[in-house]
């Protein structure tokens, strides 16, 4: 396990597991998070070996965004201090999304600001079930980043999201789960419906998670037809390809496919 003061990268079998270690501050992000994350997505990239990754919270909290201590010290910057600020957030956000490899959020107790942003940018988030997600900017005159007003547009009712982001109002996990936002709604901490997810993506074939990864995410932006035409470049690559003999070799055999 490689652990700076504020956070924590494990690898346990096929899986990378990163904790935010910011505890006395209800895990609000900090430089030392940003550099752990991203050089554990980097390994996930190219480690063939591992097959997800597990973002999570210390002490029974997911992440409370940006410390509001650092943030009042932000007037004192020029406006493109600023901008580079949030753009690191903003990479990290999309390195999240990038990577090859599945990440999931297992969010206990909650998670606010910058952190509702980084759950929404993983590819499965499962919650405990007295969770509560807030986006509370506008009570301290600031407005969402992190990809939050786009990633909650796609997801949920326009009504919804402003009254996240306009009333500061909390939404609870089993909310969010009732409209398909979260994945699993756990009744223990959420870690171990994680693994769960976890085991799952390791039997599967990793070189198609990651194509499949491609296409949703390209579905954001490119119209139906643009997205037809790369389902069928990936789907023409992934019928060569030695995951495909395998996987359906083994549905015609009746057997379980070995994607290792």
């Amino acid at each position: 396990m490689k652990r700076a003061s504020l956070v924590s990268v494990e690898r346990k079998a096929d899986r990378l597991i990163v904790m935010n270690c910011n505890s006395s501050r209800r895990n609000a992000l900090s430089p030392e998070y940003y550099d752990g994350l991203s050089q554990a997505l980097d390994l996930a990239n190219q480690n063939t070996e591992i097959r997800s990754v597990i973002l999570m919270g210390e002490g029974g909290y997911f992440c409370a965004g940006g410390d509001l201590n650092t943030l009042v010290k932000r007037r004192e910057m020029t406006g493109l201090e600023r901008k580079n600020n949030i753009e690191k957030l903003h990479n990290l956000v999309r390195k999240i999304r990038d990577c090859a490899k599945p990440v999931i959020a297992a969010v206990d107790g909650g998670a606010a600001g910058a952190g509702v942003s980084l759950a929404l940018a993983c590819d499965f988030l499962v919650a405990e079930r007295p969770s509560q997600f807030m986006l509370a900017y506008v009570k301290v005159g600031l407005v969402p980043d992190g990809g939050a007003t786009a990633s909650l547009s796609r997801l949920i009712p326009r009504q919804l999201v402003l009254e996240m982001c306009l009333l500061g109002q909390p939404v609870s996990a089993e909310r969010l789960y009732q409209l398909g936002v979260v994945n699993v709604l756990s009744d223990k901490p959420a870690l171990a419906e994680a693994h769960l997810i976890a085991d799952r993506i390791a039997q599967g074939p990793t070189r198609a998670q990651g194509a499949i990864k491609r296409l949703v995410s390209a579905a954001d932006h490119n119209s139906f037809e643009e997205q037809m035409d790369l389902e069928r470049e990936t789907m023409a690559e992934a019928l060569g390809h030695d995951e495909a003999q395998e996987g359906i070799n083994a549905f015609l055999e009746r057997r379980s496919p070995n994607y290792a």
